[in-house]
């Protein structure tokens, strides 16, 4: 007599396979809540390390989100912005057939010598500041920390930017003459991580931006993505010629 052969699929793969194909026939759509990790382990008669085993597999992939204390869900199509353009990320949202709505979490005047340096203004002048939390149907996509020239958008302080974004109001004062982008991977400190709603370590993907317009810089600002929910993508052709990039 010859053994049985052993199963050639692992436990967590079944698992995984149950919920990767449910998604990609269309069953669970995006946003869909996903079966919670008691479900699962009772449903296949598993171990809840097995489980979760599949569905960490699963969010690393981009397939689904987990957030903690709420359960799993379909992840979005991951919003993109171009990444040799300056984009609204209103339209990119929209674009995507979703709805943009944004927190406001700090707008305000103060004084901070080196970011007023970086804006071509002295130590002692006031700059304006602005931190957003931009969603998609509800989740975050980007945290923006911006940071204005007041020479430039002296009534940016009396703008409501639940309604229209930073980059339509400054956009709408001037074109953009030029710009200079910088795309790192970063994990983000814990605050940011909650903003987000983010797995502690998650990656993210943070594109520092400077633009001139008028002959100065306008404003300078740190976009923060989820990478799991965000892509940078373009071509060198896509850059407004208008538009001069940095040097490699």
């Amino acid at each position: 007599m010859s053994a049985l052969p052993a199963d050639p699929v692992p436990q967590y793969r079944r698992v995984k396979n149950h919920i990767a194909e449910r998604i990609a026939a269309g069953e669970w759509v995006p946003g869909a809540r996903v079966p919670s990790e008691g479900e699962l382990t009772r449903r296949f008669g598993l171990s809840r390390m097995t489980v979760n085993r599949a569905l960490r597999e699963l969010v690393a992939e981009g397939q689904i989100v987990r957030i903690q204390g709420v359960g799993s869900f379909v992840a979005q199509r991951k919003a993109e912005s171009a990444i040799f353009a300056v984009r609204n990320i209103a339209e990119e949202i929209a674009s995507s057939g979703r709805r943009h709505t944004a927190e406001v979490l700090v707008l305000e005047s103060k004084r901070d010598p080196e970011i007023a340096a970086r804006l071509g203004l002295g130590p002692d002048e006031q700059v304006f500041h602005s931190v957003l939390v931009h969603r998609a149907d509800g989740l975050p996509v980007q945290l923006e920390d911006r940071w204005v020239n007041p020479r430039f958008a002296p009534d940016y302080l009396a703008q409501d930017f639940r309604s229209i974004t930073p980059n339509q109001h400054l956009t709408a004062l001037a074109p953009y003459q030029r710009f200079e982008h910088v795309v790192e991977a970063e994990t983000p400190s814990p605050e940011v991580a909650r903003r987000l709603q983010l797995e502690p370590g998650e990656p993210c993907l943070v594109l520092s931006r400077r633009t001139w317009a008028r002959g100065m810089v306008s404003s300078v600002a740190r976009l923060i993505h989820p990478a799991r929910r965000y892509r940078l993508a373009g071509q060198l052709g896509d850059a407004p010629a208008s538009f001069e990039l940095p040097p490699l």
